[in-house]
């Protein structure tokens, strides 16, 4: 591409006669006789565009070669800490540039009032280049968006543990007493004979109002966002109601079994808080319960626990109930009580057994042992502490001896006396071991005196 420039009178001066810088060669004729007429000379230059690699790319091109990610990479996480795109024209205007210049029309109004704004140089800015590197850096800084403590997840910044909030309206009808947290979000493909592999999320939600109500729900799609709302206003829509015992915990310990997943559940007392998996925490902070110990053993699969857990919540029977059932009271004896008899329930629809209709005795009667089913958690035994084998430990608990199970024997000839008479129904209050320690000598014999 060509194009005529015209020389200032020192230039003039300096070319006597116009030339091609590209071959150096005189101009024809018949360009010159085209040319106006004028006392400055012209000059023909050719403009080259620059042969290196980066001049051919555009900038689409470069910035996609330093932060794309391939498809397997992606599959694979890559694309989580890859580059971000800069924008390397931000702060820069046009008609301002590393020469502070004053260009009418460009960077200037053209007239004052009535007087023209002439072009003219300014003073250069020191602080221009710190302004637009400063700008720039800006953009490469990715803020974090702080989260409270209640609102986060199990795990950083990830869904599963998160709130929701509230399902969304149905007509008139508003639920704002409810909460939905993501209980699992993970992706799922299916494939298809047309289009392949198709990817979606799939989201598990509970929601609940902490007073007995909650729901679990699972939904699908494409999209996270979608899936999301899907399984959240899909929950409200299977709500259920959950008996708790003094509005904080399970009315007994039960075991629930599903496939490969065992769920064991012991009540506890009060300010004891909720122990267990963190999907099962979760489950009772929406339904209510605040004291409970939970333990999962065998498959942890999430969705299994889940399930194996609200099957168990839903198979439990009131004091009420279990009182019916057997036809006898319901008594609670607590340690912080002194052992106490509490009465919890007492048969309404039909007599209490009596004397005449007597337990058998191969009756259940302790409570934790009637849901269980047979089964006991597996319980790993504490380490005995080392002074343990030492002979002063020994020597210790000979001196204890006298002294061993002496509240124990308070408390059973206390209850015998205040009952006035054998405890034969509450088999779990057994005489306290009167017996000697292993390692202690036995007692000998009284000798009768020869007559």
């Amino acid at each position: 591409m060509s194009f005529l420039l015209r020389a200032t009178a020192g230039v003039a001066a300096r070319l006597p006669r116009l030339i091609c810088p590209a071959t150096t060669t005189p101009l024809p004729s018949s360009l010159l006789s085209a040319l106006p007429n004028s006392p400055l000379p012209w000059i023909c230059a050719r403009h080259r565009g620059s042969m290196t690699f980066f001049a051919h790319l555009s900038q689409e091109r470069l910035w996609k070669s330093a932060t794309s990610v391939s498809n397997a990479g992606r599959k694979r996480g890559r694309a989580r800490g890859r580059k971000m795109v800069k924008n390397l024209n931000r702060g820069q205007v046009l008609g301002f540039g590393n020469t502070n210049m004053v260009w009418p029309g460009l960077n200037a109004p053209l007239f004052r009032g009535k007087e023209p704004v002439q072009q003219q140089q300014l003073p250069p800015d020191p602080s221009r280049k710190e302004k637009l590197y400063k700008m720039r850096d800006s953009i490469e800084k990715f803020r974090q968006v702080k989260v409270t403590p209640l609102e986060r997840g199990w795990s950083g910044n990830k869904m599963p543990g998160r709130s929701l909030g509230p399902p969304d309206p149905i007509g008139d009808e508003k639920f704002d007493e409810f909460d939905t947290k993501v209980l699992e979000m993970k992706q799922v493909a299916n494939m298809t004979g047309t289009v392949g592999r198709v990817r979606r999320f799939s989201i598990l939600v509970v929601t609940g109002n902490k007073k007995g109500l909650m729901s679990v729900a699972l939904a699908k799609a494409i999209d996270a966002r979608t899936a999301l709302r899907k399984a959240r206003n899909r929950s409200i829509k299977k709500l259920r109601f959950v008996e708790r015992f003094e509005g904080r915990t399970v009315f007994h310990d039960f075991h629930h079994q599903i496939d490969s997943t065992h769920v064991f559940v012991e009540r506890k007392p009060e300010g004891y808080g909720i122990v267990g998996h963190r999907a099962i925490k979760t489950i009772c902070e929406q339904i209510g319960i605040r004291d409970l110990h939970a333990k999962v053993e065998g498959r942890i699969n999430l969705q299994k626990v889940v399930k194996c857990f609200i099957a168990g919540l839903e198979a439990q029977e009131t004091h009420e109930q279990l009182s019916e059932r057997k036809g006898l009271h319901v008594v609670e004896f607590q340690q912080e009580h002194q052992a106490f008899p509490h009465v919890l329930a007492s048969p309404k629809t039909q007599p209490v057994r009596t004397e005449v209709d007597r337990v058998g005795d191969r009756e259940e009667l302790r409570f934790p042992q009637l849901y269980m089913d047979g089964r006991v958690r597996l319980r790993k035994p504490k380490n005995p502490p080392f002074y343990t084998k030492l002979p002063s430990w020994e020597k210790k608990l000979k001196e204890m001896e006298i002294t061993r199970n002496h509240r124990q024997i308070l408390e059973y000839h206390w209850l015998q006396r205040e009952l006035k008479g054998p405890l034969p129904l509450y088999q779990h209050l057994r005489e306290p071991d009167k017996g000697h320690l292993p390692f202690s000598k036995p007692t000998k014999p009284e000798m009768k005196p020869k007559k």
